[in-house]
């Protein structure tokens, strides 16, 4: 199964920028879809940006201009870099990732999780 492995949370102040990344831990043979979801405290998951098999992405307008959906393939990860940081933005933020691995096998995989806090 393919795993994912986050990186780039931590403690920012409001107005600043992060940027996240999800590394695959093997090459994907083909990408249906990868998401990035956030769950803050006390709150349910919520859709934050996602990419589809077209490279096509789509923001939550919660985030919308202010936010950037990246990949690099040669390194298997996609990366979010939200900018203008704000406390709302506080959450623990995940990848999901669905496809095909290198054997042509299907996963739905998802990321450990990567803290985000934003505060002055």
């Amino acid at each position: 199964q393919v795993q994912l492995v986050e990186s780039g949370g931590g403690l920012v102040q409001p107005g600043g920028s992060l940027r996240l990344s999800c590394a695959a831990s093997e090459s994907i043979f083909t990408i249906n879809g990868v998401t990035w979801y956030r769950q803050a405290p006390g709150k349910q998951r919520e859709l934050v940006a996602s990419m589809n098999s077209g490279g096509s992405r789509n923001y939550a307008a919660s985030v919308k201009g202010r936010s950037t959906f990246s990949t690099d393939n040669s390194r298997n990860t996609v990366y979010l870099q939200i900018d203008n940081l704000k406390p709302e933005d506080t959450a623990v933020y995940y990848c999901n990732a669905k496809g095909y691995d290198s054997g042509r096998r299907p996963f739905d995989s998802w990321g450990q999780g990567t803290q985000v806090t934003v505060s002055s």
